[in-house]
């Protein structure tokens, strides 16, 4: 299957719409997936949303479980590649990514050296 690199800065904003969840390899074990190294597969349903364009969503799959990613958060898909699959007369196109990252708020409190003000 060949992968195709998405140029992530033409998306517009992405944002996490549905949690990360471990993506399933079989359905009646409830074993996740793993990738070649023995790492759990998660899947994000994320939205993207282009100037003057209706929101598309968009489900990623990542290796490891990505920190800090939560529903509605802005977030930042890093090594993003598209596959086109075809099984019978199904048809479609996934996407993998080296990671999702939540971006930093704006009103976010910076790293503090651990001491509080005063004495």
């Amino acid at each position: 299957m060949q992968s195709i690199p998405v140029d992530t800065s033409r998306l517009g904003v992405l944002r996490c719409a549905v949690g990360l969840e471990p993506k399933i390899a079989d359905f009646e074990t409830k074993e996740a997936k793993k990738d070649r190294d023995g790492n759990t597969i998660y899947s994000a349903a994320v939205t993207v949303r282009q100037e003057g364009r209706r929101v598309s969503v968009i489900e990623i799959a990542v290796t490891g479980e990505p920190k800090g990613v939560v529903e509605g958060a802005e977030v930042r898909v890093t090594g993003l590649d598209a596959f086109a699959w075809a099984m019978g007369d199904r048809h479609g196109i996934s996407f993998r990514a080296a990671a999702i990252t939540p971006v930093p708020t704006a009103g976010a409190p910076a790293a503090s050296s651990g001491k509080a003000g005063g004495a």
